[in-house]
């Protein structure tokens, strides 16, 4: 049966109306199979965050079906050359796929290592990395060759059972703990004034995140890539919120960010936190989770959970975390594999 299937490249900008009804359907099953209890976003949200290409990536997307039935979904992507921070990520090529669960075990998501490698070898990436976290996904991955190098859990904090004391007393216990740190907030995106200075500070906490045994390549944020960031929310009304402190001489020792989508208005995404090293042993990611999560309370009552994601060797954020009451939602592991270990794997799929 698979040798009936091919991959049809699909292009989001001139796709027609057939391709989105059974894209539609195929992100319907895939959300009920992942994220059954969260709100799903709207198909013409959805389409308008599709539609926009990334000044910064090379993105593939295919899809193999039948009958006006999509079947299996394949997503790849590489570094732009000539983007900030190319030269270190250019040997990087990353994908995820997905088969209908009603038509695994068909070698249907074998059929797709050709293609990759091909692509691979378009681009002189070296290196392919994936995501799993259903256990069909590890299965596959394990079955290629690739192998875990981060492993990580979606976290989750019910918003009904925080300790709003505890909240309250981290907050109090900020400015007595660093009296000379000013704590800022900024709700919609940083202003256009600060984001020299704001881009490479981001980029040098980010670079404290444990990575653990992936291949990431350099870490580089921009005001570019910020600047891109806030036309992508901008596109669907996904508002977003930053809380920093600076110490007296004006750097910034600590930030979190989290952002709201209109869409889905039962979340709220908590995305990075960090601390510089420097400043650590204060409270100060006490002090600003606590006041991100006491100032969305206020802005967005509606809200259930704030949802996080966090490397499992990350032990410093996740005891912040379990403190304020998130608990393990869903694991999940990037596997990466070699592109001549890859190709090998192919071929040894063909022959059998």
């Amino acid at each position: 049966m698979v040798g009936e299937l091919a991959p049809v490249k699909v292009d989001f900008k001139t796709a027609g109306a057939d391709f989105w009804k059974r894209y539609h359907t195929y992100r319907r099953l895939r959300h009920e199979e992942s994220r059954p209890d969260d709100p799903l976003r709207p198909d013409d949200v959805e389409e308008i965050r599709l539609k926009r290409d990334s000044p910064f990536d090379i993105n593939y997307r295919y899809e193999i079906a039948r009958d006006g039935v999509l079947l299996s979904w394949f997503w790849g992507s590489t570094s732009k050359p000539g983007t900030p921070g190319h030269e270190s990520n250019k040997h990087l090529f990353w994908g995820d796929l997905y088969v209908r669960p009603d038509h695994r075990r068909q070698r249907i998501g074998a059929s797709w290592l050709p293609m990759v490698v091909e692509l691979m070898d378009t681009h002189g990436c070296t290196v392919a990395g994936f995501e799993a976290e259903e256990v069909s996904g590890h299965a596959f991955l394990r079955w290629v060759g690739a192998e875990a190098k981060l492993t990580g859990a979606e976290n989750r904090l019910k918003v009904a059972d925080v300790d709003w004391s505890l909240v309250k007393r981290w907050i109090d216990e900020g400015p007595r703990r660093s009296p000379q740190t000013r704590l800022e907030v900024y709700d919609g995106p940083i202003p256009e004034a600060m984001l020299e200075d704001f881009a490479p500070q981001l980029t040098s906490m980010l670079k404290t995140i444990p990575f653990e045994n992936l291949d990431i390549g350099e870490i580089l944020v921009t005001p570019e890539h910020i600047r891109d960031w806030d036309a992508r929310f901008a596109l669907t009304g996904v508002l977003q919120h930053t809380v920093l402190t600076r110490e007296p001489d004006g750097v910034i020792s600590s930030l979190t960010d989290t952002c709201w989508d209109p869409s889905r208005p039962t979340i709220i995404e908590q995305r990075f936190t960090g601390v510089r090293p420097d400043a650590r042993g204060r409270g100060l990611g006490k002090w600003i989770k606590a006041k991100m999560l006491a100032h969305m309370h206020e802005l967005y009552p509606m809200a259930e959970w704030v949802v996080t994601d966090n490397a499992g060797s990350n032990a410093p954020m996740l005891a912040i975390n379990m403190k304020m009451g998130f608990k393990q939602y869903r694991e999940g592991s990037e596997y990466q594999i070699g592109r001549d270990a890859l190709a090998a794997r192919r071929r040894a799929i063909a022959a059998g």
